[in-house]
């Protein structure tokens, strides 16, 4: 599946309001919609300037949502469905793919951290409209720059 709108990536993103996600042993399930939310916000927090990685935060769940009985293929999946909309580089760090040129990675090391923190952080992260924008310009410049290929 690929999602080719911010409003289908924003739809699918609500839906998962009361989707809770089931770590494993010893964690602790959480709600995917307030989980995308928290390591989003946490990641504007540490790096304001970089809007792929912060969307990477917010779009991670939508994997499990789409495919609930494949937790190990999620990433990957996810990656293919918002990748076309919002760029190689959200779809790489979904993926939890190093960049090329650089190992280890401090932006898959930021992605994890935040969202381990968001599985436990209590705090008012927002609502899942305060991303709208940030998603447009994301994915105007995607399609921009696809284009000029």
């Amino acid at each position: 599946m690929e999602l080719h709108s911010v409003e289908e990536l924003m739809d699918l993103l609500y839906a998962c309001r009361g989707t809770r996600d089931d770590p494993g042993t010893g964690g602790t399930p959480v709600d995917l919609h307030d989980h995308a939310l928290r390591t989003a916000a946490l990641l504007r927090r540490g790096r304001p300037a970089d809007k792929e990685l912060q969307l990477a935060g917010l779009v991670h769940p939508v994997g499990r949502l789409l495919w609930p009985g494949d937790p190990a293929g999620g990433a990957d999946r996810a990656a293919d469905a918002v990748g076309p909309l919002l760029g190689e580089r959200v779809a790489r760090l979904l993926r939890r793919r190093p960049r090329p040129d650089a190992a280890p990675d401090d932006d898959l090391f930021l992605l994890r951290q935040a969202e381990q923190e968001g599985r436990t952080a209590d705090f008012d992260a927002g609502v899942l409209e305060d991303w709208r924008t940030v998603l447009e310009l994301v994915a105007a410049r995607n399609s921009r720059l696809g284009a000029v290929d």
